[in-house]
């Protein structure tokens, strides 16, 4: 199966994107006569493969290398570099020419930078004597289309460089992206932000526009009718949460790289051990587009009957002389064989995983925490995990989700946890616990908690939730509905004028925006919270909310927007755009790499 996805039920024309930014690359390819060594920066490799076959690159004379310290083995006189603008990469680029220089060999030298070229690099350059010898672009890949309702930003790091770093230079790319998206399907009418970095995009939007002005009068109506804009910091709850839907335990267990997971071959039914098989997990797979969003309980279920109903098929079609129709359907039947098989093999693996009585005991502290239920219980299993020396990872996570349901921990405790961290884990995470803290996913309490109004007034813990048939987002976490779907739904329905209150009770200001053809270009109006108007387009179509997560979106989330815009009365279609995809692990990883 071709792990580029099939985007051709996207709500809106994604394909005409994908096919924009493939032009753009090989336009670039194109410019550059012959044969040619394209080296890539090894994280857009991932993003690369959900753009464009690599044998269709070789037709353009290009031989594949990934960027590394150790210098390119190639024989082409044509070297081009396709790179994000990190100083590291900038120090291997110049280290391969003066390598080369050294040996007297004679190469042209082309950097492309994606998405786009910064002084800060090019210094480097300078500084390392080679600037002269390069002709220097740009490859304007701002945004990657990474399923049907799904699209990624690609900024790794984006949390940590706001959260912590406080450089904001992502902020910059997300309003550019979003702005390039206005361009293709109009001038998003209605804009509401939550958070100080989603605030920001906005006013950067709204400069954007006033620079670059999206032509209102040619476009006709707006594709996408609204924007939501959720900084992660405003909620950090739901991604500490351990996800259950099918797809979410695959991230967690597996982690879901570029639509893909690699695994060991005999996960997939292989004999032995061997070279990592890559799975690719994306709308095209019929089967996986029925079952990635349902709890993993039901998962287990819908797969033994499809198991059966293709073995009671199988009995009738020996027993009995089938009719040729008979036959047909029951061979139509058959092809759908290996992705049942593919399921069935990764399910079996996950449930590896969630037998286990540890599973189910972190799985019941989780809700413990979340209900606020039993301070020193949940304080007592993490001061547990810290002298077993668990995985930090598992720990923290953990210790994050407990520090932020209740606005901090006491100092007496807070530096006792810090301090046994310390001693059992080493002290070379201290500065992981300095990020923690400057994040403010760790802190020393300073008042008290108001978790347990916020789950009230929204509604987020839901006892006796229905996990086979649901009819509320909180079937996602068996029992919590997540924060940020809550302000989602809100928005949608009456703005969040209706929750004025509990919004000022979370992180960062708020904006409700209206932009088009009759406000003036340089300013907003503010949206009354009516929304009944804007449900549905003049022709009858549902209306289209683009839901951006600034720092990353965690797959249980966009399963919750899914089964918001299946429920009846829904007037709304959802894509989410997102900096990364993310869930705990990674995001901590981030604050724990001082890479």
């Amino acid at each position: 199966m071709a792990q580029i996805p099939n985007l051709d039920n996207a709500p809106i024309n994604l394909a005409s994107l994908r096919e924009q930014s493939q032009k753009e690359l090989l336009n670039i390819l194109r410019k550059i006569r012959g044969k040619k060594c394209l080296v890539i920066d090894p994280k857009l490799g991932g993003s690369l493969s959900l753009l464009i076959q690599t044998s269709l690159l070789k037709e353009y004379g290009v031989e594949l290398r990934h960027l590394s310290a150790e210098h390119v083995q190639t024989e082409c006189s044509k070297v081009l570099y396709l790179v994000r603008s990190q100083m590291k990469l900038m120090k291997f680029i110049s280290s391969h020419i003066q390598h080369d220089l050294s040996k007297g060999v004679q190469r042209e030298y082309f950097v492309y930078f994606v998405p786009r070229r910064t002084v800060v690099c090019e210094k480097i350059f300078e500084e390392e004597k080679v600037h002269h010898m390069l002709s220097i672009g740009e490859y304007p890949l701002y945004t990657l289309p990474l399923d049907e309702d799904v699209i990624s930003f690609e900024l790794d790091f984006a949390y940590k460089e706001c959260y912590v770093d406080g450089d904001t230079s992502s902020l910059w790319h997300v309003a550019k992206a979003i702005h390039k998206l206005e361009f293709s399907f109009g001038l998003i009418p209605n804009v509401r932000a939550k958070g100080k970095a989603s605030t920001k995009v906005a006013n950067i939007l709204n400069s954007l526009q006033v620079e670059e002005p999206v032509n209102t009068a040619d476009m006709g109506v707006p594709e996408i009718n609204t924007l939501i804009l959720l900084d992660r910091e405003v909620d950090m709850v739901t991604p500490m949460c351990f996800q259950l839907t099918y797809e979410g335990l695959l991230d967690e267990i597996l982690q879901i790289n570029n639509g893909s997971v690699e695994i060991d071959p005999t996960i997939m039914g292989g004999q032995q051990e061997g070279k990592k098989t890559k799975v690719p997990l994306n709308s095209s797979d019929k089967l996986y587009r029925e079952i990635r969003d349902l709890n993993f309980e039901v998962v287990v279920q819908v797969l033994r009957q499809k198991a059966t109903s293709m073995q009671q098929d199988y009995a009738e079609v020996k027993s009995t002389s089938q009719s040729v129709s008979g036959l047909k359907d029951f061979v139509k039947k058959l092809n759908s064989l290996p992705e049942i098989a593919r399921h069935v093999n990764l399910a079996q693996h996950l449930q590896s995983f969630t037998s286990k009585p540890s599973f189910h005991a972190r799985l019941d502290i989780e809700q413990t925490i979340l209900e606020l239920q039993n301070y020193e219980i949940c304080f007592e299993y993490i001061e547990e995990m810290i002298h077993k020396q668990e995985p930090i990872i598992n720990m923290l996570r953990l210790l994050v989700l407990f520090s932020i349901t209740n606005f901090g921990l006491p100092k007496k405790n807070f530096d006792y946890l810090r301090r046994e961290i310390l001693h059992s884990y080493g002290f070379e995470h201290m500065s992981t616990l300095y990020n923690l803290e400057k994040a403010g996913l760790f802190k020393k309490q300073e008042t008290k908690t108001n978790w347990p109004t916020i789950t009230r007034a929204l509604q987020l813990i839901v006892d006796d939730t229905d996990t086979t048939n649901p009819n509320d987002v909180s079937y996602i976490f068996s029992g919590y509905a997540p924060l940020s779907i809550r302000l989602v739904q809100h928005a949608i329905r009456s703005g969040w004028r209706s929750i004025e209150e509990i919004m000022k009770l979370l992180p960062g200001p708020h904006l409700d925006l209206k932009r088009g053809a009759s406000t003036s270009s340089s300013s907003f109006d503010t949206v009354l919270g009516t929304q009944s108007n804007h449900d549905r387009l003049m022709d009858g179509r549902r209306s289209l909310a683009l839901v951006v997560f600034i720092g990353g979106a965690t797959f249980a989330e966009i399963a919750a927007l899914r089964f918001l815009s299946s429920q009846e009365g829904m007037g709304y279609d959802f894509i989410v755009g997102t900096t990364k995809m993310v869930n705990g692990n990674t995001i901590l990883e981030t604050l724990m790499n001082n890479s």
